[in-house]
């Protein structure tokens, strides 16, 4: 890290390791413009905190050593300081809450960090990954789909990309029908399409009620069913349990009713929204950090956390999806507003179905296309910048946990190596690179990123050769990937 100015320095600092109480470190504790540093004199170690990666600063009761303060990190340090004086302590706890919330987008590290001209040019990653040459490698456009440019300027759907492909014969009427049809405009579009003509739509859910129908929408996914040649019937996948869907219907959405559908399987698949998710990471976080854990109550804790439940869930409707399209039949995928759990499922049933997508570059394009364009709201779900703490999820967390059971089942199966996973992880939180800043496509513009930070490809191109797979070998797998979902095989 260049140009780190110390700002605030506190001498005889603690830091106590919950492996090592009895034997806490002593030191400096440097607060810097980016970081937090404290210095351990004996071990001549330091430990540098990114202000980006806190998620939440707490102050704890006073003791006879000083001021605790409890620092946690979105990539999961948990770290206990002991401040000696109480007005230093209150201090450093005001500090931290402001910088590591920033209150405006711009006042995000990206737009401040500034990397040396020599070791990388700003221009450096933002043009690697394109639309179009993705979707051109599945040979899309071809004579049933082809590209839709009535997104440019996101007035069709404003979370979507500019550009994305529909069935060949859908009229703009019918686009139009079916945008005012689906929540927040999110229509069916192309995600996947596989060399046997089977695809992965995506969308939201519809605007349906208990009675609404919608003569375009329906003209839509029976123009879907039919772009795929070789088979009479697709399914829709609603990712979300059944209940969770029922009781959208209330609130004027919902689901497709199956008599207004012709020649369409309706699944419903059974994963959590957001504050499920959200509450499960906490428990699982506060399992892990317990003080004098024993095997018990870390075994029922890690259960009644649920994480490992939900990344099955998870992985079982990827591969749910994966199996339909290897079968031949089409798939159309949404959720409540089709960019959380559907970004995870199109791209999971991608990466089974895909040896591309698990290449690194491949990996990159996956998350550029079904993440990045199609949406998913990394700035709120990340907590990039203070607002509703409700709209924090890890939703891209999980999205990496299931790769890396992947990774861990079939290892020669895959490029990169959970190194290249983790520094993901890192910087989808970081904000130290513009590339994941912004909640959609028309955000990053708005915000020119391209022109005024720098691109995570570009610095994770660089360091190539930390993230490859010693194990990989393509022709090890077939084509088609199955993971072993038996509930003792997720770790």
């Amino acid at each position: 890290m260049t140009g780190v100015s110390i700002d605030l320095t506190i001498e005889n600092v603690q830091l106590l390791d919950k492996y090592n109480v009895r034997n806490p470190s002593k030191g400096t504790l440097h607060f810097a413009t980016t970081h937090l540093i404290f210095v351990d004199h004996d071990k001549k170690k330091e430990t540098w905190i990114l202000l980006m990666h806190i998620s939440s600063v707490e102050r704890l009761a006073i003791s006879t050593a000083g001021s605790p303060l409890l620092v946690r990190t979105k990539n999961f340090q948990s770290v206990l300081f002991v401040i000696p004086r109480e007005r230093d302590c209150h201090e450093m706890f005001q500090t931290l809450q402001r910088l590591s919330q920033p209150v405006h987008i711009d006042e995000l590290y990206c737009f401040h960090y500034k990397s040396t001209p020599e070791d990388l040019p700003k221009s450096a990653g933002w043009h690697y990954f394109d639309m179009h040459t993705e979707f051109q490698r599945m040979n899309v456009p071809n004579e049933h789909w082809v590209l839709c440019t009535a997104n440019k300027d996101y007035e069709l759907c404003d979370t979507y990309p500019s550009e994305f492909y529909v069935p060949a014969r859908a009229t703009t009427a019918i686009l139009l029908g079916s945008a005012n049809f689906r929540s927040r405009g999110r229509l069916p579009a192309l995600s996947y399409l596989h060399s046997n003509m089977a695809a992965i739509a995506r969308c939201s859910q519809p605007l349906s009620g208990f009675s609404a129908r919608c003569m375009e929408d329906e003209q839509m996914l029976d123009l879907i069913r039919r772009a795929n040649p070789n088979c009479g019937y697709m399914y829709v996948v609603d990712t979300r349990p059944r209940i969770n869907a029922m009781v959208n219907r209330a609130a004027g959405k919902g689901y497709e009713n199956e008599a207004f559908y012709e020649n369409i399987k309706f699944q419903f698949m059974g994963i959590g929204n957001i504050h499920v998710m959200r509450k499960s990471l906490q428990k699982l976080v506060e399992t892990c950090e317990q003080t004098s854990p024993t095997m018990s109550s870390f075994l029922s804790g890690l259960e009644s956390s649920g994480w490992l439940k939900h990344i099955k869930s998870i992985l079982d409707t990827g591969w749910w999806i994966a199996s339909a399209v290897a079968r031949g039949a089409s798939v159309c995928v949404h959720c409540s507003d089709g960019w959380d759990r559907t970004a995870q499922a199109c791209s999971l049933a991608a990466l089974l179905l895909d040896p591309h997508a698990r290449t690194t570059s491949g990996y990159q394009a996956l998350i550029e296309k079904d993440w990045l364009s199609f949406g998913h709201k990394f700035s709120a779900r990340c907590g990039h910048v203070a607002g509703d703490e409700r709209e924090r999820a890890p939703v891209f967390t999980q999205m990496l946990d299931c790769t890396w059971q992947l990774l861990r089942q079939c290892p020669s199966a895959f490029q990169f190596n959970e190194r290249f996973l983790l520094t993901l992880h890192d910087h989808a939180h970081a904000a130290q690179y513009g590339t994941f800043v912004g909640n959609c496509q028309k955000d990053r513009r708005d915000l020119r990123l391209s022109e005024r930070t720098f691109s995570l490809w570009g610095y994770m191109a660089s360091h190539l050769s930390e993230y490859k797979n010693p194990l990989y070998n393509p022709k090890a797998h077939p084509d088609v990937l199955q993971p072993d979902l038996s509930p003792q095989s997720i770790r």
